[in-house]
């Protein structure tokens, strides 16, 4: 069972018809699945995950 790391949240946004009416709609985080080097499993955004592999040379 994988663990959130992420403390994102969704964001709010409108849906936009052609005729211009909006409704309300949820951009959600982009969660990945990463397996540290320890073997736990931790939920990243993919953000996350990219500048962790950047910087630790982690292979995803």
């Amino acid at each position: 069972m994988a663990v959130n790391l992420s403390y994102k949240k969704p964001n709010s946004a409108n849906n936009k018809s052609h005729s211009c009416r909006r409704t309300k709609r949820q951009q959600k985080v982009n969660l990945q699945v990463v397996r540290l080097d320890d073997g736990s499993r931790v939920r990243l955004s993919a953000r996350e995950k990219k500048t962790l592999m950047k910087y630790n040379n982690i292979a995803a």
